[in-house]
């Protein structure tokens, strides 16, 4: 398995360069970038060209760093589950630019969070609308080789493994999987069980810790630190052949921030090799 952070883990508006440089030095096989509204400081936005990509997917790999995969926290503010056609239609457009970008720098998932189940937006219809959604994604995913990856988040949808792999099932693609957060998951459930519910529907792995006494944002620490039996998920990960990147979302230390990346690729390095 390869050894990889995201850009959130790098304070905000960290330059690439020093994004990728203080990856290369920590040991890290992989980055993953973020897609941001236009005008952010440093990765990529809804207006980057294809030129500006290659160069940042040669920048990478001059680093001898992988980009496996894109996230982008664009689409809670334009949920694909929404009742609102304007808002659902944008969060189309951030998919497709999602989708461009992964073709042209070579990755092969696109991180999707499908919707969220709030007082205006009712279980079933996120079900069906984010569906409806997705379904009309899939012809771009499918033409441009990258696959769709749904991620569990804190939004009150999709709370079993077994209605997770249903509602990937169901839109019936070789590019819809899942995009599995393991800390994330603490709250309800055990990530080693999502694991070997979802099999080969996973295609890519988020990795945090977390303190189930907590019950809040709070309790996110620093791996290792929380109640992941990191033992069983990585048995679990072998069992299902799954060989990719554990991508961490690690908060930068308020100082010293970029000591967070060199720690965390210590502890993934143990994490994968049972230390």
């Amino acid at each position: 398995m390869l050894k990889s952070v995201n850009q959130w883990c790098f304070p905000e508006g960290t330059a690439l360069d020093k994004v990728f440089s203080v990856s290369q030095q920590a040991g890290l096989d992989a980055v993953e970038l973020n897609l941001y509204a236009s005008g952010a400081p440093a990765g990529f936005t809804m207006d980057t060209t294809a030129a500006e990509a290659n160069t940042i997917a040669k920048q990478a790999a001059e680093h001898g760093l992988k980009l496996r995969s894109i996230s982008t926290g664009l689409l809670w503010g334009a949920p694909l589950s929404s009742s609102d056609a304007d808002e659902r239609k944008r969060g189309r457009e951030i998919v497709h630019k999602q989708l461009e970008i992964a073709e042209l720098i070579g990755a092969d998932t696109v991180l999707v969070v499908p919707g969220t189940v709030n007082e205006n937006s009712s279980y079933d219809d996120c079900y069906t609308n984010s569906q409806r959604e997705l379904e009309l994604l899939l012809p771009e995913a499918e033409r441009r080789g990258v696959k769709i990856g749904i991620e569990n988040v804190w939004n009150k949808f999709l709370l079993s493994p077994l209605e997770m792999k249903r509602y990937v099932d169901e839109l019936d693609s070789p590019n819809v999987g899942v995009y599995f957060d393991v800390g994330n998951i603490l709250l309800y459930g055990y990530p080693e069980q999502w694991i070997r519910i979802l099999g080969s529907r996973i295609a890519k792995i988020h990795v945090k810790d977390f303190k189930t006494s907590a019950g809040n944002f709070s309790g996110f620490v620093p791996l290792m630190a929380g109640d992941v039996n990191w033992p069983g998920v990585i048995a679990a990960l072998k069992e299902i052949g799954y060989t990719d990147t554990l991508t961490a979302e690690i908060s930068p230390y308020p100082s010293n921030a970029y000591q967070a990346v060199y720690d965390t690729a210590n502890q993934l390095e143990a994490i994968i090799n049972g230390g």
